[in-house]
């Protein structure tokens, strides 16, 4: 079944064969006998239970939340861990308990780290979920009563009324002024006029008057109808059950680490047996070469990698709920930093969510509204028929608006103009009597006692003020005389509609305003009116959506806006925002209607839908072939929603990002990151935030295996040459988990630069390390090999050291070159000085503690008698500052030899 149709009467789930399919095309009557229901007197309570028994309770399944035990498994499933498990359990069958209990212990931190974060993480989205059951009123064994909405079966006659969220799919047989909101399920941002006639049956979902949907929310008016589908058979629920069936899979970092772990497992057997193979061949013991073979083994292993990536990224997360943005899973805030195409909703995302009053005009004069406006006569007097004609009203102190959104913002309008709330202008013209807004009429009026004495905007009396708002074919019709009292002409109305048309094709929705001054609140509303003008809204950007969309190009990354609303309107704040340029706009919007299903799309439409950057009207399962599609083309997807029709999609996506104050429940469980601000320069800044965790990552991998490297090379020269180990087991545990983790972590904590947004995103298919970085971390670790065997040699040598003063001190220089290492850390093109390893204070606090436990492993006889050193002399403190220092002198020099190679290559 299409995403796109409503659930039909005769679907197999449906324990009614003979119930008519798409009941909007069917009279009220007509279903009500199909479903053999009485409209009057609904089911008895006995039918409504036995059917409940058959079809099943009005409820949609919601994705549960993780449990604590499954948090807890989520922590080992790297394959990294699993090469650090591996290595502590070689270690304890060996005999080395030290060694694997050091080893256990950091995957055990790394699992903490990251259960606590996520359970956080859990906890805050359990604290969004929706809390409790809804009510509905229904008619059964002839009378009304409040119900469960979860007990509502097929047949059941529901009553609607301002405020209510729609119960179960409806078809209305009862409608007074009824209108509905449904943008959360098609949307569309525009209450919908809802009435009871039937209509064709390929009516698109949003254009389906008579129907009124599980899930949306009735704004003005009340109606009566027909269940006709509950729980799964119910729109929401077809949508719902979509978002099972997309699979959101692995994101780009959790597979690159996957791979990164694999790599690791593969370098760790290969050392273990190379190393033994060519001891043992050059003629050195067996039981030395075995035993050198796991110090080796472990020594590859880069124990802090799992801690530092997992610190790193819940520091993201931790900066990110800062920003306003809950991120669902520590990868996640990374993988939107890798986007290179972020599919956004419109309403209230990328722009404010709430209507609002643009301008105000006449076929010579266009006002333009707002707190410093220049409002003349005839315009004050539109803005204050506009606050009366209606029956919205605007909240205070924390209370929400109520009503339909238009009636809203006219109301805004009048009060930011200075002219009163709508309460303050009934003060002085009070209201005596309503017409309701009529389907046929297309108006709508109010009747008021005028003031006595003269009021800005409104004559004074005797006598009574018709004011009159409505669509503007109808308004300019029952118009006679204009703004200034002279009779309009045909010619006159000519220009008043091309106005309307004008406006129209800016995207505004236009409603045109007119009063009449007349004796008795008796007088038809609609008659000799006097025309005030037309009045443009539209639901504007957000101040910070152009800057944010601004940026989003400098980073490279394609935002399309995919929305459920009119193209006309999505073309005017798309221009607005900066995604189309130029007046003409609309043409570059393309509608759901006109695209054709995925199956049909050839390589011509696929590269008219990559190329499109505005997309209005589309149903659920367009915007899921919209994601899979440019996930096709190698792109990281980020899509935004709010609405269950945007939840398929958020959960296909790499990352899903969902609207905390104004999303759906469906939405935000698909999602991985929710906006509690619901605002897109949000995403803009998780995105920066994203690109600064994977650099830092990066960083800390290169720092880590770089540092791994050269203890393998520095003891597998000596091991194979037969030499006595200048790092002996001990102290390479020593150093990979207590030297190396905190420059490490620092290095993953450090702050983005600026340009961070200015670079194209990276390809996802990228690794963490790709050749120019593998080559670099081979550089530096034979670097810092050749630095601790040098000083080893030298201290064996020429300074005639015995065997236990040399390890001491090839050890200082293995541990002051990997601290000093942590500066080498910068990108070429940074400043030597300047940069963002040195500027951060983070570092310098690393360094500061893994310093101070140096000396502690020095000063601490019991446990520099496990590490098996001796106390330093002078000589040996000189000797290993001049080995350390030098890794740090020849790689800042290198570095800047690069910087300058590739400037001359760039002229």
């Amino acid at each position: 079944m299409s995403p796109a149709q409503s659930p039909s009467l005769d679907a197999p789930e449906n324990p009614w064969a003979d119930a008519p399919a798409n009941p909007w095309a069917r009279a009220a009557d007509e279903v009500g006998s199909r479903l053999g229901t009485d409209p009057r007197a609904g089911l008895t309570a006995d039918e409504a239970g036995e059917r409940l028994q058959r079809v099943g309770r009005n409820e949609i399944a919601r994705e549960a939340g993780r449990s604590w035990w499954d948090l807890v498994v989520h922590q080992f499933v790297s394959p990294i861990v699993g090469v650090l498990v591996l290595a502590g359990v070689v270690a304890l069958a060996t005999g080395r308990i030290v060694e694997a209990v050091a080893v256990l212990v950091a995957v055990l931190v790394n699992a903490v780290i990251g259960f606590v974060t996520e359970l956080r993480a859990e906890q805050s989205v359990d604290s969004l979920r929706e809390l409790g059951g809804s009510q509905a009123v229904v008619t059964r064994d002839g009378g009304r009563r409040e119900v469960d909405a979860a007990d509502l079966v097929p047949g059941d006659v529901v009553s609607l009324e301002e405020g209510d969220v729609v119960p179960a799919d409806v078809r209305l047989t009862e409608a007074a002024n009824l209108e509905v909101d449904e943008a959360a399920l098609t949307g569309e941002s525009q209450p919908v006029r809802k009435g009871t006639d039937p209509v064709d049956a390929d009516t698109p979902l949003a254009e389906r008057a008579n129907m009124a949907w599980k899930g949306t929310n009735v704004t003005v008016g009340s109606g009566e109808g027909i269940v006709v589908a509950t729980g799964a058979s119910t729109q929401i629920g077809e949508v719902a059950s979509m978002v099972e069936d997309a699979d959101g899979g692995q994101t780009p970092l959790e597979k690159q680490l996957d791979a990164l772990g694999k790599a690791l497992i593969v370098a760790v057997i290969a050392v273990g047996f190379v190393v033994a193979g060519v001891g043992i061949a050059v003629g050195q013991p067996v039981a030395r070469m075995l035993e050198t073979a796991i110090a080796l083994a472990v020594a590859a292993v880069p124990e802090g990698l799992p801690v530092v990536a997992t610190l790193a990224l819940a520091r993201g997360v931790v900066r990110m709920s800062r920003r306003n943005a809950l991120v669902k899973r520590l990868s996640s805030v990374e993988t939107l930093g890798s986007a290179g195409v972020v599919f956004s909703d419109k309403t209230g995302t990328l722009t404010t969510g709430r209507m609002r009053a643009k301008v105000i005009a006449r076929p010579s004069t266009v006002t333009r509204l707002g707190a410093d406006a220049d409002i003349d006569v005839p315009t004050t007097a539109a803005l204050v028929v506009g606050a009366l004609c209606g029956n919205a009203s605007i909240g205070g102190d924390g209370d929400p608006d109520l009503g339909d959104p238009m009636e809203v913002a006219l109301q805004r309008a009048a009060a930011d103009a200075g002219l009163g709330t709508r309460s303050e202008l009934l003060d002085a013209a009070p209201e005596l009597r309503e017409v309701a807004f009529d389907r046929d009429t297309k108006m709508m009026a109010t009747y008021h006692r005028l003031p006595e004495h003269p009021a800005p905007g409104l004559p004074s009396g005797p006598g009574v003020l018709i004011a009159v708002k409505g669509a503007p074919q109808e308004v300019v019709t029952a118009a006679t005389t204009g703004p200034e009292g002279q009779r309009l002409s045909d010619a006159d109305r000519e220009d008043w509609l091309s106005t309307q048309e004008d406006m129209a094709s800016d995207g505004l929705r236009v409603l045109a305003l007119a009063r009449r001054v007349v004796d008795d609140e008796g007088t038809d509303p609609y008659r000799d009116l006097e025309l005030l003008g037309m009045v443009g809204l539209l639901d504007p950007p957000r101040d910070a959506t152009p800057g944010a969309i601004e940026d989003a190009s400098l980073a490279g990354v394609d935002v399309v806006m995919v929305t459920g609303d009119q193209p006309a309107t999505a073309a005017a704040i798309s221009r607005d925002i900066g995604l189309l340029d130029g007046q003409d706009g609309g043409g570059a919007v393309l509608e759901g209607r006109d695209i054709p299903p995925e199956e049909e799309w050839d390589d011509d439409w696929r590269e008219r839908l990559r190329d499109t950057s505005v997309f209005a009207r589309l149903d659920p399962r367009q915007k899921l072939d919209l994601v899979e599609d440019a996930q096709r083309s190698g792109h990281v997807v980020g899509m935004t929603g709010d609405g269950v029709n945007d939840a398929p999609a958020l959960k296909k996506a790499d990352i899903g990002i969902a609207m905390g104050a104004a999303g759906t429940q469906v939405a935000r469980d698909a999602a991985d990151i929710i906006l509690q601000d619901d605002a897109f320069e949000t995403i803009v800044a998780a995105i920066g935030e994203g690109r600064t965790i994977f650099a830092n990552i990066r960083r800390f991998v290169v720092y880590l295996l770089s540092g791994n490297l050269g203890e393998i090379l520095a003891v597998t020269a000596a091991a194979v040459g037969g030499f006595t180990l200048p790092l002996l087991p001990l102290q390479i545990l020593f150093i990979n988990l207590v030297g190396d983790v905190f420059p490490a972590v620092a290095l993953g904590l450090v702050e983005g630069d600026r340009q961070v947004l200015t670079r194209p995103p990276r390809d996802p298919d990228e690794p963490i390390l790709d050749r120019p970085r593998w080559v670099a971390t081979t550089l530096w670790g034979a670097l810092i090999a050749v630095a601790t065997l040098g000083t080893f040699a030298w201290a064996l040598g020429p300074a005639d050291l015995d065997e236990g003063a040399a390890v001491t001190v090839s050890f200082l220089t293995f541990v002051i070159a990997r601290l000093l290492h942590t500066f080498n850390m910068r990108q070429p093109d940074e400043g030597v000085l300047v940069n963002p390893v040195t500027t951060s204070p983070v570092v310098y606090a690393a360094l500061a503690t893994s310093f101070g436990l140096l000396a502690l492993a020095i000063a601490v006889p019991p446990l520099a008698a496990v590490l098996g050193v001796v106390p330093p002399t002078a000589q040996m403190w000189l000797l290993a500052a001049a080995g350390g220092g030098s890794v740090l002198l020849v790689g800042q020099l290198a570095l800047s030899a690069t910087a300058a190679l590739t400037r001359s290559r760039g002229r």
